[in-house]
């Protein structure tokens, strides 16, 4: 049986760890989740690197929350950073999930984004273990995980 790793924060300020948990338990079966919470951004790569080499999860999806100020932008990049590191340590895809609190313009909306996204995100991390046909037809249609698809080019 796969295991789906998800790996969330405390400083986000919506629950998309959540989210992610309940698209994957609607999107299929022949997996179990394994779900982390950690304080903030800057420890989702050691967590999600944890999920892979001492809980053996076959994918993990990190979310988290940055803020909107410059110093968020730059923890998000350490983070992001992090995640790559530990995707390359561990030759497992970590799928990073973030979404800043300055992408949209009121609270109500950035709390539809994050789970829009967290949402789109837990797909794909099922379609990579179980349906990468499916993107694979998805390849170069503009896909947008939160936000409207952006779209093939010339079409």
């Amino acid at each position: 049986m796969k295991l789906i790793g998800v790996v969330d924060t405390t400083f986000a300020r919506y629950d998309m760890g959540g989210a992610a948990v309940s698209e994957l338990r609607s999107a299929g079966t022949g997996f179990r989740v394994l779900r982390r919470t950690v304080p903030g951004i800057k420890d989702l790569p050691v967590a999600a690197k944890k999920l892979i080499t001492e809980e053996r999860c076959d994918i993990v999806i990190a979310l988290g929350m940055p803020g909107g100020k410059e110093i968020d932008r730059m923890c998000a990049h350490e983070a992001s950073t992090g995640l790559i590191r530990a995707q390359l340590d561990t030759n497992t895809h970590i799928i990073e999930v973030f979404v800043h609190e300055d992408e949209a313009p009121d609270e109500k909306d950035l709390a539809a984004l994050a789970d829009r996204r967290s949402r789109a995100h837990a797909l794909n991390a099922y379609r990579m273990l179980f349906r990468p046909k499916d993107l694979e037809r998805l390849a170069g249609t503009g896909q947008r995980q939160g936000y409207a698809d952006a779209g093939r080019l010339g079409e």
